[in-house]
C-alpha cells in the first residue's frame, strides 16, 4: 500500500483534482465556478527541424501574476475567492490544467495547412506543492517534500497508462526571470503523444552506452552534494553557468522503480539543491527544473535524472539565449562548471 492517501474530486467544469495527504481528507468541497472548459490545441510539423510544434491559442488568457488574495492555487475559504482547489485544507494537490497544451479528447486539427498536422492528445496537470502561498522545495518540511515525491511517482504511473502517451515530464518554472505566471509553489506535468527531440537524442545516447554511469567516477570537481545513492553535480558540459543535475548512482528508468529509502533520499537532495541556489545570493534563485525519465519503450537503457536550468550567471546578470544559442543551438557559457560547482558546494 502506498504511504499516502489520495482523494479524487471532479471539479464543476469536469476536470479532475487529486488531493494527496498523509492522513485522510474528508472535508466537503466548497462551491466552485463552472466556467466552460473547451481547449482546442493541435500539432503542426516543422519540416526542417523534424519536430512537432504545439499550438494552444487559449493559453494567452491564462492567469498572470494575480495578487495573493486571488491566487488560484491557494485553498478556497468559505465566502472567499473560489480557487482551483475548493477545499479549506490540503497538502499536495494535482489538477488538470485549465489552459492545457495537450488534452485527453483533442479536437481534430485544422485542415488545408501546407504542413502535416496532428491531434494534441495527452494531458497537462498542475502540481501544487503546498497550501502555503510562499515557499519552495527547500522550505517544505521533510514529510511534505516526500509526499510531493510520491505524488510525482503516482502521476508518472497514471499518465504512462493513458492511451497514446509516449513521454511524461514533470517540471517547475520558478521565478519571473523564467516567465512564471503564478508565485505559489507549484510545478506542472506534461504527458506528450510523441517523444520530444531532446529526449529522443538522450534515448539514443543511452542505448549506445551508459553515459551517466561512465561519468560518475569522474565527477570529483563537479560534485555539489550527495544523499543515499543520489548525486547532485554541475555537469562538466553544462550549458548554463549554474546548471545542476540530480541522478541516482544506480540506473533507474524513473522514480517509479525507487525503493522507499531512495524516494526519501531523492526528495531530501532536491530540497538541498534548491536551498544551495537560494543561499548563493541570499534570495530565491530562478530556475527551470525538468525530470528526464524514460520515454515509453526506453526503460531498459534510459537513466533517470533531473536537470536544473538557472538563468542567472551572476548575482545581477541573467543568461539570455541569443544568436548562437537560439539560431544555431550552440551555447556559449560565461563560467567554468568546476568553479560554479565549488561555489554551490561551499555555500551551505
Amino acid at each position: 500500500m502506498p504511504p499516502f492517501y489520495k482523494r479524487l474530486h471532479r471539479k464543476a467544469d469536469g476536470r479532475e483534482l487529486l488531493l494527496y495527504s498523509l492522513n485522510p481528507l474528508e472535508d466537503p468541497p466548497l462551491p466552485e465556478h463552472a466556467e466552460p472548459f473547451r481547449p482546442a490545441p493541435h500539432l503542426r510539423y516543422h519540416p526542417l527541424r523534424g519536430e512537432w510544434v504545439v499550438y494552444a491559442a487559449h493559453r494567452q488568457e491564462r492567469t498572470f501574476l494575480p495578487p495573493k488574495e486571488h491566487c488560484p492555487l491557494c485553498p478556497s475559504r468559505e465566502g472567499g475567492f473560489p480557487t482551483e482547489i475548493p477545499f479549506p485544507s490540503f497538502q499536495v494537490a494535482v489538477f488538470e490544467n485549465r489552459f492545457p497544451s495537450f488534452v485527453g479528447e483533442a479536437p481534430p486539427p485544422p485542415e488545408g495547412l501546407p504542413v502535416p498536422v496532428g491531434e494534441a492528445m495527452g494531458r497537462c496537470e498542475v502540481v501544487v506543492y503546498t497550501p502555503a502561498h510562499v515557499g519552495s522545495l527547500a522550505t517544505l518540511g521533510e514529510e511534505e517534500r516526500l509526499l510531493l515525491a510520491w505524488a510525482w511517482r503516482d502521476r508518472y504511473q497514471a499518465l504512462y497508462a493513458l492511451p497514446g502517451v509516449r513521454f511524461v515530464m514533470p517540471f517547475e518554472n520558478r521565478g519571473e526571470a523564467v516567465g512564471v505566471t503564478l508565485h505559489h509553489p507549484h510545478g506542472q506535468i506534461y504527458a506528450y503523444p510523441f517523444v520530444p527531440p531532446v529526449l529522443e537524442r538522450e534515448g539514443q545516447a543511452f542505448r549506445e552506452r551508459p553515459v551517466l554511469l561512465e561519468l560518475f567516477p569522474k565527477l570529483g570537481p563537479y560534485l555539489v552534494d550527495e544523499e543515499g545513492g543520489f548525486l547532485a553535480f554541475v555537469p562538466p558540459f553544462a550549458r548554463y553557468p549554474f546548471e545542476v543535475w540530480v541522478a541516482p548512482v544506480e540506473r533507474h528508468p524513473g522514480p517509479w522503480t525507487f525503493s522507499e529509502g531512495e524516494m526519501a533520499a531523492f526528495a531530501r537532495l532536491l530540497g538541498r539543491v534548491v536551498a544551495r541556489y537560494d543561499a548563493l545570493y541570499g534570495e530565491p534563485f530562478p530556475y527551470v527544473m525538468v525530470f528526464h525519465a524514460a520515454p515509453l519503450g526506453e526503460e531498459r537503457t534510459f537513466h533517470f535524472h533531473v536537470e536544473f536550468y538557472p538563468p542567472r550567471r551572476t548575482r545581477d546578470k541573467l543568461k539570455f539565449l541569443a544568436g548562437t544559442e537560439l539560431g544555431a543551438g550552440t551555447f556559449v557559457v560565461d563560467a567554468l562548471p568546476e568553479e560554479t560547482a565549488k561555489k554551490l558546494r561551499e555555500v551551505l
